[in-house]
């Protein structure tokens, strides 16, 4: 039995490791020649962690997650502190910690793992063709290759979504426009330990601290849609943003290189029912793009490789195998990864201010908030994944 994964990314590198546990064969396709991930870091909550412990990846995670053991709320022009607790409780009940990781680290070491030589690069595909029995995929290079399956994990720009759904789907624009990267560590910007949130006026500075004595930061700010900046204007365009905002904020502004900081408007897809299609399946981003506001993009993803991986135990390796586990996996994650959208969807328009009395009310309340009620929505959603 043969697997076609499209994409080499985290949600296919995942996919192929979930697959290969199961007896079986694997080909990579990837469409760039170089990999460069979108974006500096991502947060790899307990989930994901326990995902990746599952996939028998769990040493990279121990390499390269940072050490995020408190966590923090600041007002952004007073720089006062809102709430500060442990995510010690959070780690005991769950029973595994976060990990900040740095994206381009992550997918590096999952492909080194993996095997480099044994992923095809820059392959992007270019159009789909399936029977009852086989999967052919058609690249824009010329080539193509057949299999018994697919797990399309292409990403938000998914090639193989519409060849699934029947139809394209828009990406919706979440209305905020993030700058993320990687500077030192400097306990005058926050402390090494600790993810550290200054909010103020539907914006929002965050550092987290990753491996190598990095921080992971981002920059949220509501800003139309199609508005032109570039890297030149970066520093500026942030020092205007957040004029007047505290010190640590200005001091983050200075230390960031603009060459290595990435610029994104940020865009969900309405969720959708169908993630299979006979002998084809989604996966990742391309079966449910997400705002990151909840930090389960990365998260999802690697859940929805561990549970495909697990409905092939036991599976004859035949069509009918390959036809029963792609549909018990889109059962058991439809509805979980729809859930996750829409969470991540409903924080976005908290935090990024969408209505002002709303998002007022929660500065509000992490003025009041003990560490319990924030450390409850993460305890939920952690546990609702495969592994809990």
């Amino acid at each position: 039995m043969k697997a076609l994964i499209i994409g080499a990314g985290i949600g296919g590198m995942s996919t192929a490791a979930a697959l290969k546990q199961q007896g079986i064969e694997c080909e990579i396709f990837e469409a760039v020649k170089e990999i460069k991930p979108v974006g500096a870091a991502l947060s790899i909550w307990s989930n994901g962690v326990k995902c990746m412990n599952h996939l028998g990846m769990g040493h990279i995670m121990d390499a390269l997650g940072g050490p995020m053991h408190n966590m923090a709320y600041h007002d952004g022009i007073s720089g006062g502190v809102m709430t500060q607790f442990s995510l010690a409780p959070l780690v005991e009940s769950v029973g595994e910690r976060p990990c900040p990781v740095s994206r381009a680290d992550l997918q590096s070491q999952m492909i080194d793992w993996w095997g480099h030589d044994k992923i095809q690069f820059g392959k992007r595909i270019e159009r789909v063709e399936q029977t009852d029995t086989e999967v052919t995929a058609y690249f824009t290079d010329g080539t193509e290759a057949t299999g018994d399956m697919m797990v399309a994990a292409d990403g938000t720009h998914s090639a193989v979504r519409a060849h699934v759904l029947g139809q394209q789907l828009e990406r919706r624009y979440a209305g905020y426009v993030n700058w993320n990267g990687l500077v030192d560590i400097d306990e005058s910007i926050a402390p090494g330990d600790q993810w550290t949130t200054f909010v103020a006026d539907g914006k929002r500075v965050s550092i987290m601290p990753i491996a190598d004595g990095r921080f992971y930061f981002f920059f949220d700010v509501p800003l139309p849609k199609g508005l032109s900046e570039d890297r030149s204007t970066l520093v500026s365009d942030l020092t205007q943003y957040f004029s007047g905002w505290a010190a640590p904020v200005q001091t983050l502004i200075n230390a960031i290189d603009p060459d290595t900081t990435n610029r994104i408007e940020i865009h969900d897809i309405e969720p959708f029912d169908t993630l299979v299609k006979g002998n084809i399946a989604l996966l990742g981003d391309a079966a449910h793009s997400t705002t990151p506001d909840i930090g389960q993009g990365g998260c999802s993803a690697l859940e929805d490789a561990v549970v495909l991986g697990e409905y092939f135990v036991g599976k004859d390796k035949t069509t009918a195998g390959i036809l029963t586990a792609f549909k018990q996996y889109e059962d058991a994650r439809r509805f979980r990864v729809k859930d996750l959208v829409l969470k991540a969807r409903k924080r976005c328009d908290v935090t990024h201010g969408k209505d002002q009395q709303e998002t007022q009310a929660w500065y509000d309340e992490l003025k009041r908030e003990t560490g319990e009620n924030i450390i409850a929505g993460l305890r939920s959603t952690i546990l609702g994944g495969p592994l809990a």
